[in-house]
């Protein structure tokens, strides 16, 4: 493997382990435009880069999401019931957004990641007007939200934290609890996603060698071995940072890669 590639695998593997501890995403929501960008400049993938890069992004997020989850359980800010209960809906639909990305084209793909990126971060910024917080749905309706969550999650290749800490805040968990439950909701994403994305592209012309179908091992291999080590890190600025704090860096990181992708 060239020196800048694998310089360029392991500074992603450090920023996305930071951000999947700090803000619960599995890292993905980084890693996804840090691999277009450089599979591009590779030409590694043909025609299906955002689709390379998607799949990989999901495998990564088995072991980030994992050190991630570990960190913010040792401080009590995972709620395991409500993981046991959006856990089943989540698998189903990660395993169903894996199978609509495999349809559409690169250019689409990539737009609707941009997009999806826009509209979380302007809702993490834009100060919204007090309301009632609501509370948990019961457990099909939190099966249906994990079903949601999962298929737009591995639709663009992220752990779900840009969807799930939204929907836990806004039912009256507290920030950094909903933050670790979001990472641990991230691991039955990565699985259910990244078989999927396996399944969709296996046997597809322009996919490289040491791939297999829409997940590329060596990025996946390098990525981790920074990326583990530091989400815990990350865990530990989330439980040190103040909540508005975190809130804006949230919203200014999703917005800043919605604009480097897009142009």
């Amino acid at each position: 493997m060239p020196f800048i590639e694998l310089s360029a695998y392991l500074l992603i593997g450090i920023l996305s382990g930071l951000f999947a501890g700090l803000f619960g995403t599995g890292g993905g929501i980084l890693v996804v435009p840090a691999l277009i960008l450089l599979f591009t400049q590779l030409e590694l993938g043909g025609d299906w880069v955002p689709h390379l890069a998607i799949g990989t992004s999901l495998a990564t997020i088995l072991g980030t999401g994992a050190a991630s989850t570990h960190a913010h359980h040792r401080r009590g800010g995972v709620r395991w019931d409500l993981f046991v209960k959006l856990a089943p809906g989540i698998l189903l639909g990660a395993w169903t957004g894996a199978g609509l990305a495999a349809f559409l084209p690169e250019l689409w793909l990539k737009r609707f990641f941009a997009g999806f990126l826009v509209f979380v971060g302007l809702r993490m910024l834009i100060r919204q007007r007090p309301h009632r917080v609501r509370g948990l749905p019961g457990t099909g309706g939190l099966q249906l939200a994990g079903g949601g969550i999962g298929m737009l999650s591995a639709l663009v290749g992220i752990g779900g934290g840009s969807l799930t800490v939204p929907f836990l805040s806004g039912r009256g968990l507290e920030l950094r609890q909903a933050v670790g439950t979001s990472a641990a909701c991230g691991l039955p994403i990565a699985l259910a996603g990244t078989l999927g994305f396996v399944v969709a592209g296996w046997g597809r012309a322009g996919l490289p060698e040491l791939g297999t179908g829409f997940v590329y091992w060596p990025a996946v291999g390098v990525i981790l071995l920074t990326s583990m080590p530091a989400a815990p890190m990350g865990a530990h600025l989330a439980h040190a940072l103040p909540v508005a704090v975190l809130r804006r860096l949230f919203g200014l990181m999703l917005l800043a890669i919605a604009w480097r992708l897009a142009v």
